[in-house]
């Protein structure tokens, strides 16, 4: 058993106080009832009723007790155990360019891209994970971290305005391995997610991934599009958003080279089913076995002492008003 609030057992020292008030109490009591002599009684026995008085105020401080350790709230959990399990380094590189609003998927290929990288976080536990998005420029949006709160949170709040419109999936990549040079983990691989060609930038992708290579980074590569036309996004005379069938035109051949210079894979998903399954196929490849400390759940376990409080509280009422109820 273990406290999540120990310190309120500081409150305990109250008990002594009231002990001190008590017996002073005692000393300096003064009968209710006058008699002019009390030999008559002397050798009376002493009354066990008399011994009960005094133990209502032991039932009452220990209700104060169990009430304080309540407050201190006792918990049960388990042991520390040591389990095998899968650990790596990850960055997700994720296209946020306007084209990324086309409504092949449901809602669109941003959100649909956001949900599936979102479950594959929260499914990675074991996993240093970083998050650079990309369109004319790249960023760092969260560096290697183990904070699924801090992850999720940011990819929420994707959205294509962002960073300057463009497709720079060099850079993209180039600042993914940036992110990954500084993780220890044996095991580093990028996730690079785009639905076009790259169009600006100052590093070539064919590039970066030879720079990967060399350190050791997979990349899986993922074309996100659906074959043949899709509505895109564009701007009317008003200014407002209209969706307008378009050619979906990605460079597959850059983006295949680019994952096997490094030996990972090429996808392309052309739906949110299939962009789901192969995020659970990134899922089960990318793994590497490692030995951490796992602790299980904790749950709260007062109602013992809840239970003793009011138990306590109910015998000293008893005690006072049915057995020692006083003569008026």
């Amino acid at each position: 058993m273990q406290l999540a609030h120990p310190h309120f057992l500081w409150l305990l020292l109250i008990l002594i106080p009231l002990v001190v008030w008590y017996i002073l109490r005692q000393r300096t009591a003064h009968p209710t009832m006058s008699l002019s002599s009390t030999s008559a009684f002397g050798h009376m026995p002493v009354s066990w009723k008399q011994y009960l008085r005094h133990f209502m105020f032991v039932l009452r401080l220990g209700a104060i007790a169990c009430l304080i350790v309540v407050l201190a709230r006792p918990q049960q959990k388990d042991n520390w155990r040591t389990t095998s399990t899968e650990g790596t380094d990850i960055v997700l590189a994720m296209d946020v360019s306007a084209s990324m609003l086309a409504r092949d998927f449901s809602p669109n290929r941003m959100e649909a891209a956001k949900k599936v990288a979102a479950k594959f976080v929260q499914g990675r536990e074991s996993d240093n994970i970083g998050l650079v998005i990309f369109a004319g420029e790249s960023l760092t949006g969260v560096p290697m971290t183990v904070d699924r709160t801090q992850l999720l949170n940011y990819i929420d709040g994707i959205s294509m305005e962002m960073l300057e419109d463009g497709t720079a999936i060099g850079d993209g990549i180039a600042t993914s391995l940036n992110r990954l040079k500084e993780g220890k983990a044996k095991s580093k691989s990028i996730i690079l997610l785009t639905d076009g060609s790259n169009n600006t930038g100052v590093v070539a992708p064919v590039s970066a991934s030879e720079v990967a290579k060399e350190m050791g980074v997979k990349i899986y590569a993922i074309g996100v599009g659906t074959n043949g036309t899709a509505p895109f996004p564009s701007y009317d005379m008003f200014g407002k958003i209209v969706y307008t069938p378009q050619p979906v035109v990605i460079d597959e051949a850059t983006l295949r080279k680019i994952a096997e210079n490094t030996g990972g894979k090429y996808f392309r998903a052309t739906g949110n089913t299939a962009l789901e399954e192969i995020f659970a196929e990134i899922d089960r490849m990318e793994k590497t076995q490692m030995d951490v400390k796992v602790f299980s759940h904790t749950e709260d376990d007062y109602m013992l002492w809840a239970w003793l409080a009011f138990g306590l509280f109910a015998l000293e009422m008893l005690l006072r008003y049915i057995f020692l109820r006083p003569i008026p």
